[in-house]
């Protein structure tokens, strides 16, 4: 269950849930009991940083960049934006005009941006970059109107490829951490948003020398001052 009422206001959880049984990436979960008479039940959690819905942090890409430490908490929540592209052509790149044209009016400093299109794909999958992934491309062009326009986090739905090649990851990684812009990687249940404008959160945990975290990201719809 994915969305929720919390009084006037609509709750969407839109992470991916992690199960440890078929996780590809490292995670592994030891429960254990610390004995004494009372339960007292204790988890060894091993995982890898970049698992299920996680935040990237500009130490992810740069030897010296900002680890989530460095980062304030409001590096991680703000005013959401949410646009899914419907009419550009499958493989295209996500031009600075594209962007421009979509949500230039809408998006202001310091807004998160979700981007998406209706050519669904998972990522991170064997089909990757394979004969069914049509997904939208970004590279630096994109990367350069997320950076004009003060954004402070790009996120992404399954329909943007954040893995196409490296010419393109590169530079968008280059362009945009270099601002300590943030990516949110692999959102979830976009499909329940009602509204495009929306409070948004999904900070990780404060851990010195973390490059990236899952996080457990939600959009609140309702908000007067986040619509």
């Amino acid at each position: 269950m994915s969305v929720h009422q919390l009084g006037n206001l609509r709750v969407i959880d839109l992470s991916k849930l992690v199960d440890p049984a078929i996780e590809t990436r490292r995670c592994k979960l030891d429960r254990f009991n610390t004995g004494g008479p009372i339960p007292d039940f204790h988890t060894n959690v091993d995982i890898m940083t970049h698992l299920g819905t996680h935040c990237e942090c500009p130490y992810h890409h740069f030897e010296n960049g900002a680890d989530v430490s460095a980062l304030a908490i409001t590096s991680f929540m703000g005013r959401g934006i949410y646009y899914e592209f419907k009419n550009l052509e499958p493989l295209q790149h996500i031009s600075y005009k594209d962007l421009e044209e979509a949500i230039g009016a809408k998006v202001k400093a310091g807004d998160v941006v979700i981007i998406d299109s209706i050519y669904k794909l998972a990522p991170f999958t064997p089909e990757t970059n394979g004969p069914n992934d049509k997904r939208l491309l970004v590279n630096g062009e994109t990367a350069q109107w997320f950076v004009d326009h003060e954004v402070k986090c790009v996120a992404f739905g399954d329909g943007v490829s954040i893995e196409s090649c490296n010419e393109d990851v590169k530079p968008f990684h280059d362009i945009c951490m270099a601002k300590n812009i943030t990516f949110l990687e692999v959102v979830k249940n976009l499909d329940e948003l009602k509204q495009d404008v929306f409070f948004i959160s999904f900070a990780p945990m404060y851990i010195k020398g973390l490059d990236s975290c899952p996080v457990r990201v939600y959009a609140i719809e309702g908000l007067k001052e986040f619509s």
